[in-house]
């Protein structure tokens, strides 16, 4: 495969911008591409997060104001992996305090569409005629609703214009604004149409990259189809399913340097799949952090979440007594919905010798949940794709999770057949239920009393390679089918 010129426009990119996994996905997989031969520059905002930690360069391209956005400038800079990133310079969008989509208070910016209606338009500038630059792209990958523009913006211009793909990491968030954007951010008024931006009266941005892209992608092949009828197409199934054809599911990978117990400075103790004895004392050490009794005998299951209800948490909240009951132990880091942190303080309040939370954001300990949790919860509504489920594989810690979207790909259920087998790598459930979620840890703790099948059950989820070269492989093929015979030549 000749090597291609990839422009990745993304909002967010770790370790410099991250709210999700999309800031994972936009480092990972361009970095796996780059690995591959690909020549790739990744198009970010240059918040005030980013400007702090890249390096400083003078601007190579300064666009001058429309009659629609201010002026902005375009700065170089090597992302720590070494991948090229362009960085929209634009004060009036983005050098801002708070995070990339919203204020301290948790608030979105009321100027959205604009702040990203501008990535938007200058992702298009660079993949369309209009761009002076002697590096032109021949494939222009979006990622969520904040560029989904993009193919848009390029439909409406007209002339030669790169390959476009728009992938979908999560469809429940659309980009919707009102219809007086549409001329605010510079598009005719033909492109608010049913078979354009327009959904149900508003302006949608996801809808403009789902129709206008030539390929569309997802996070995983569950997902992909999920998505195509409700009530996870959240009201866009019927163009994914009009587009199937155009429509791929691919599975994210993740960062195996970072996520790696046998290197792991985050843990207690270092191990891996032939020294699982020393597993045993992270599991120590995460309950002496947490202020919990060893009890080496009862699983301890662990969580790392946004505590909202898609992730499932209002069913751990129902059978949280009966799980620890078993007896089992639980742990609980992460942020979210106020009702449901609150509800899980009091569960610890309650539950003081097995379940332990904490509430907000802290790698160490969820490097340390991934290491010294016996089994880790993953009961989602839905998931497009999922990372800690991974995770956990990788450090012998099998997931208890919903068969939904990336779960069900990525998770091998311990059936007796997959037991009999050795490719069990963790515990599925199909039905949204609490009942369902103790059902299967259920089985999980009782497979647990059986050292010989749960060590089997661990080796098999470390084997697995999670690595990003199989999802860049599928993604380069995706792009060379896209691009024009000879263009990989220009």
């Amino acid at each position: 495969m000749s090597p291609l010129r990839i422009l990745f426009a993304t909002s967010e990119c770790a370790p410099w911008a991250k709210t999700g996994g999309l800031a994972d996905v936009s480092a990972g997989l361009t970095a796996a591409l780059v690995a591959l031969g690909h020549d790739v520059r990744v198009l970010l905002p240059a918040y005030p997060s980013v400007r702090a930690q890249a390096e400083q360069r003078p601007p190579f391209w300064e666009i001058p104001a429309s009659a629609h956005f201010p002026a902005c400038a375009l700065h170089q800079a090597p992302l720590p992996g070494g991948v090229p990133a362009w960085l929209v310079s634009c004060p009036e969008f983005y050098e801002r305090a708070g995070g990339p989509y919203q204020d301290g208070d948790g608030n979105d910016w009321p100027d959205n569409a604009r702040r990203f209606g501008q990535l938007a338009r200058v992702a298009a500038l660079l993949a369309g005629a209009a761009n002076p630059l002697d590096w032109r792209p021949q494939v222009l990958h979006c990622n969520d609703w904040q560029t989904a523009l993009a193919p848009a913006y390029l439909r409406f211009a007209g002339g030669a214009r790169a390959a476009t793909v728009m992938t979908i990491h999560n469809l429940a968030f659309q980009g919707l604004f009102p219809p007086e954007e549409v001329a605010r951010l510079g598009l005719p008024p033909a492109s608010f149409a049913i078979d354009g931006l327009e959904f149900w009266g508003r302006l949608s941005f996801l809808k403009g990259g789902l129709q206008y892209a030539d390929a569309i992608t997802t996070v995983s092949p569950t997902y992909a189809r999920e998505i195509q009828r409700e009530p996870l197409g959240f009201g866009l199934h019927g163009l994914l399913a009009a587009r199937r054809a155009a429509l791929h599911g691919i599975a994210n990978g993740i960062d195996l340097a970072a996520w790696d117990p046998s290197t792991d400075r985050l843990i207690a103790q270092r191990y891996d799949a032939d020294r699982l004895t020393a597993k045993a004392f992270n599991k120590e050490a995460l309950q002496e952090r947490l202020g919990l009794p060893r009890e080496p005998r009862a699983p301890l299951l662990g969580m790392v979440s946004r505590l909202t209800r898609q992730k499932g948490i209002d069913l751990v909240v129902e059978v949280a007594r009966e799980i620890v009951g078993l007896p089992a132990q639980l742990v609980v880091l992460g942020a979210g919905e106020r009702d449901l942190e609150a509800q899980l303080e009091e569960l610890a309040r309650a539950n003081a010798q097995r379940i332990a939370v904490r509430i907000g954001y802290d790698e160490p300990l969820a490097h340390l949940i991934e290491a010294g949790a016996d089994a880790f919860l993953m009961p989602s509504r839905f998931e497009p794709c999922g990372l800690n489920q991974m995770y956990s594989q990788r450090y012998g810690t099998p997931p208890i999770a919903r068969a939904t979207g990336g779960l069900a790909d990525t998770i091998v259920d311990a059936t007796p057949q997959s037991i009999a087998d050795g490719t069990a790598t963790g515990f599925h459930f199909a039905e949204e239920s609490p009942l369902a979620l103790l059902a299967a840890v259920e089985r999980a703790a009782e497979l647990y009393r059986d050292a010989k099948a749960w060590r089997q059950i661990q080796r098999a989820g470390m084997a697995a390679d999670f690595g990003w070269g199989a999802a860049a492989q599928r993604y380069a093929a995706l792009y060379a089918d896209l691009v024009r015979p000879g263009d990989a030549d220009d």
